[in-house]
């Protein structure tokens, strides 16, 4: 807990002091160190200030200073020494610990957190240190939110947190308030700044900043395997001297350096690294005089700043203009003459340098940079064309960049079909195998057949097309681990621009390929509001990995010959509907948003293939949970629903019985929509229920295609030739075939449907929380007229060929 909650009266043991700079020492000089007793002795009326007694004095402090001082309160302690409460202590047979054991314990807790910019390899970093599995992607805005890891080691506990990529503490994106709020609030005892060591000059800005707030900071140089390879020498010691930071060498791919930087950290957190000191960077003698008078005014009057950040800092930010900081400091009894002084000061300075004063804290910091860097380190020999040069040549060419995005696309798809196929008939004969043992054990009865045609033929129906998912994702995660997403970014930035984007909104399409819900998340990063609120709206129509069975059933039993094809097909149809809903809404709803295309494009890397696997099953893991959670119960209330009410005479297997069913009726009553498309009632029931989620529609296909119907040669004349003896044993592509409930004509039109209809219910949810629920309704309405209006005209054409 912290001071500030204690009561009057109440006794605690210090565990440490949070915050940063000047305040901590300042703090820690006054006696607040590990280990001591304090006592609060009373509250002022008003509740602030409160004397403490520590170390025999009484010392005054305001409740803001408190809140950034930890403690172990001695209820906590009895609570924590009490055997009921302990089982460890009682375990022992005696009071397990002492306070000072409970003391050491979370005062050796060290929270870290990961800060650095998009591609430093940070995510690798936090894989390294905490064994977790977060995605290492290569591209800004995998990271979207911040990941958590513990790791213990040397007596330490270590709580680490990866926060999103950033290249700057500035209030401009989401990132960037995210790690600067998430540095303020949580106080992270240690920050871990990870820079890529062949790429100084750009990721030492991001430290620069960090130096700024004065917190105790290890540098991890990330890569360092790629400098030394490229022939270039890096004195880090001395480098790390001038900034007051210590510097580590690792290679997070392969575990190097790790250990080395764990011990670093517990040195800074001990106190005990004596290359750790605070310095400022200095901007010139202009702007340091403005600073001067601003930041002498405010460390006049630092009781009524946050205790967060040093003057200074508040100082800079407040002469960049920094929003945040504004709104920050504008309840501050001295706030009008702060904002007076750094208006006056920021004005003057823009009229001696020529440039506003953010440039000016810019282009001098990447001045002091470059000084640093031309006194530590020997640039290597650049070969005239490297690996990622001789690769970009033709991956970005102006002529054979779009063929070979679209045959990689093509790849992807073709594999992810045929590839898949020889797995999916194991699981597919196993699923079979399960049913008809649930079938030869349980007596005939509601029970076996909610078992055998619910459960398992709704739940099994989907899970045969795992394999499919986990190539489609197996390649998806290569092209973002290894580079090649930020070039398909790149060379299809005109391509965006002509339908009122930019190539960043490219990233969450094709990343809504794998799922639309973190694709929808991802647009966070855009920074024009229009193009956002755009790419939100369109991304639905990427066919997320939900669809992929739908597809591989359909495609695979009607167009078996072609069905790559027809895949690569429907995904360009979704893009083709996803650039014409994109001109609609820039040229009726929303005015020319010009927005400048500034990505990064880093080096190609080839990923480990435990990286690659590892974020090929997080996803796979994620659909298997979907079988046991709502596919499931989905699959239970279909089949409930197509087996009640029970007629009395006709058998439950009839296509009669299904017709009059409960489910049959809701069909028929939507029938009149569904048949100017060529499909019938069970069609329609299948599409209601992907509502939900979309692969809910196969499980209700292999619901009610279960033994589904009496199917003569006269209804349908492949029927004898496609029948399996065992109708148990039959597929469901052949019970789709055998039923004639399906032409060619009306299965494409049921591919197209499934493409662009009715977002599920989660990505309704995710575009309801990012752009507004008046905004997802919108979505609901025009993406299932769209799919009604596109599936009618495929219908109509096919009946002409």
């Amino acid at each position: 807990m912290r001071l500030s909650e204690l009561k009057t009266g109440e006794s605690a043991t210090i565990l440490k002091v949070l915050g940063h700079g000047g305040f901590r020492r300042r703090i820690m000089e006054m006696g607040f160190v590990r280990g001591q007793r304090v006592e609060v002795i009373l509250n002022a009326p008003l509740k602030d200030p409160i004397q403490y007694r520590i170390m025999g004095y009484d010392i005054s402090l305001r409740r803001s200073e408190a809140e950034m001082i930890e403690v172990l309160s001695d209820s906590e302690a009895d609570e924590l020494l009490t055997p009921a409460q302990n089982p460890v202590c009682e375990s022992h047979g005696d009071n397990g610990r002492s306070v000072d054991d409970v003391v050491h314990s979370r005062s050796h807790t060290i929270s870290v957190a990961l800060v650095g910019n998009p591609n430093s390899g940070k995510t690798s970093l936090f894989n390294a240190i905490s064994g977790g599995h977060e995605h290492v992607g290569n591209y800004s805005g995998v990271t979207v939110g911040a990941k958590s890891g513990v790791r213990y080691y040397r007596g330490y506990r270590f709580q680490i947190t990866d926060l999103p990529g950033t290249y700057a503490l500035s209030a401009y994106t989401p990132e960037e308030l995210f790690v600067r709020a998430h540095i303020a609030e949580e106080t992270p005892d240690v920050i871990v700044n990870s820079v890529v060591a062949s790429n100084l000059e750009r990721n030492l800005y991001l430290t620069t900043e960090l130096i700024d707030i004065n917190p105790r900071m290890v540098v991890a140089l990330n890569m360092f395997d790629e400098l030394t390879a490229s022939g270039a020498q890096l004195d880090y010691e001395r480098l790390g001297g001038m900034l007051g930071v210590p510097m580590v060498p690792v290679e997070a791919r392969n575990g190097k350096g790790i250990e080395a930087l764990l011990d670093t950290v517990i040195a800074v957190y001990e106190n005990q690294d004596a290359r750790v000191r605070h310095i400022h960077i200095g901007q010139g003698a202009v702007i340091e005089e403005g600073l001067r008078r601003l930041n002498g005014d405010m460390s006049a009057h630092s009781d009524q700043l946050p205790k967060t950040f040093p003057p200074r800092y508040f100082a800079m930010k407040m002469l960049e203009g920094d929003r945040q900081v504004d709104e920050q400091l504008r309840g501050c009894e001295r706030y009008a003459e702060w904002a007076g002084i750094a208006a006056r000061e920021a004005d003057r300075i823009a009229k001696t340098l020529g440039e506003d004063v953010e440039t000016a804290f810019a282009n001098r910091k990447y001045g002091f940079i470059s000084g640093a860097l031309k006194e530590t380190y020997t640039p290597g020999r650049q070969e005239e064309a490297t690996t990622t040069a001789l690769i970009d040549s033709f991956v970005t060419h102006k002529l054979w960049g779009f063929p070979i995005f679209f045959f990689l696309m093509w790849l992807m798809f073709w594999c992810t079909f045929y590839l898949g196929a020889y797995p999916q008939e194991w699981i597919d004969a196993l699923v079979g195998w399960i049913g008809r043992g649930v079938n030869a054990l349980l007596p005939a009865g509601a029970l076996r057949d909610m078992l055998a045609d619910g459960v398992i033929g709704g739940v099994g129906a989907v899970i045969v097309f795992l394999p499919n998912i986990m190539v489609l994702y197996l390649f998806i995660s290569f092209m973002e681990d290894s580079g090649y997403l930020a070039r398909a970014a790149f060379i299809m930035d005109r391509v965006m621009h002509r339908i009122g984007l930019h190539g960043k909104s490219f990233i969450p399409l094709i990343m809504g390929f794998g799922c639309n819900v973190p694709a929808i998340m991802a647009c966070r990063t855009i920074e024009s509001r229009s193009s956002r609120l755009i790419t939100i709206l369109i991304t639905p129509f990427m066919s997320c990995s939900a669809r992929l069975p739908i597809y591989i059933l359909v495609a695979g039993t009607f167009f078996s010959a072609h069905a790559g094809w027809v895949m690569t097909g429907l995904y360009v149809l979704g893009v083709a509907m996803s650039v014409l809903t994109a001109r609609l809404l820039r040229r009726f709803l929303f005015p020319v948003d010009e927005t400048p295309f500034v990505m990064e494009l880093p080096p190609y890397r080839l990923p480990t293939w435990k990286t690659t696997l590892t974020h090929m099953w997080d996803k796979c893991a994620q659909y298997l949970r979907k079988m046991g959670g709502m596919i499931l119960i989905a699959s239970v209330v279909v089949w409930f629903l197509s087996y009640y009410p029970r007629p009395e005479q006709a058998s439950a297997g009839t296509a009669a019985h299904y017709e009059n069913s409960y489910l049959g009726r809701l069909g028929k009553s939507c029938e009149p929509i569904f048949s100017p498309l060529g499909m019938n009632w069970k069609a329609g029931v299948a599409l209601l229920s992907g509502v939900a989620a979309k692969e809910i529609v196969v499980s209700t296909l292999g619901v009610l295609y279960t033994e589904g119907g009496e199917v003569t040669v006269a209804e349908n004349p492949r029927a004898d030739e496609l029948r399996d003896p065992s109708a148990e044993s039959a597929t469901l592509s052949r019970r789709l075939v055998a039923s004639g409930d399906f032409s060619t004509a009306s299965a494409l039109a049921f591919l197209v449907f499934i493409l662009l209809y009715f977002p599920c219910i989660a990505t309704v949810a995710a575009i309801g929380a990012e752009a507004g629920w008046r905004w997802a309704l919108a979505a609901i309405v025009y993406d299932t007229l769209l799919a009604w209006a596109a599936a009618w005209c495929v219908y109509r054409l096919m009946l002409w060929f």
